[in-house]
């Protein structure tokens, strides 16, 4: 019987992630200065992640 793929051990699932969350979205847009506090978090600019 084979194991389900949902089972993988936890080395194997470092996949860069090509979507962040909201809250990553908006912490990159602070690092890189096109975010300041008390705009609105709905409506964000594109982001590519961190490589």
């Amino acid at each position: 019987m084979s194991q389900h793929p949902s089972f993988k051990s936890s080395s194997s699932l470092q996949v860069k992630r090509n979507v962040l969350k909201r809250f990553e979205r908006v912490d990159l847009l602070k690092k890189r200065g096109a975010w300041k506090e008390g705009d609105r978090v709905v409506g964000l600019k594109k982001t590519a992640p961190e490589e």
